[in-house]
């Protein structure tokens, strides 16, 4: 038996999608600060978890319009509600995961080794 949902979340794939860039603006944009005030005032050293915390509310932004962008995508195309939710909502939670070890990671090496040291288009 087919299941065929009656109606496809298109709303909501539109609005995790929405969610999901607007707050990568709003981490681009916290980033760029953080760059320049870094650059401004290289003598001082500012812990990396205050600027952790600084970021991670438009990640869990990103987080959340990812998780709800997959989880319709995968309604959309057949999956029943619950075995939607139960893909889409652990895989979209372990990416975000392992990115955000991976930037908090390269914050910290770039605020003690200085960001000379992620140049990597030298290294070919």
């Amino acid at each position: 038996m087919y299941y065929f949902p009656e109606q496809p979340p298109y709303l909501l794939l539109a609005i995790g999608l929405l969610i999901a860039v607007t707050s990568g603006f709003g981490l681009s944009g916290t980033l760029k600060t953080i760059v320049q005030k870094w650059r401004k005032d290289s003598t001082e050293k500012a812990e990396a978890n205050f600027y952790s915390k600084q970021l991670l509310v438009p990640f869990l932004g990103i987080t959340f319009g990812i998780s709800l962008f997959l989880y319709s995508g995968l309604a959309i195309f057949g999956f029943p509600p619950i075995l939607a939710l139960g893909v889409g909502l652990p895989l979209s939670l372990l990416t975000c995961l392992l990115v955000w070890l991976q930037l908090s990671s390269m914050l910290s090496f770039a605020k003690n080794k200085g960001m000379q040291a992620l140049d990597l288009d030298s290294l070919s």
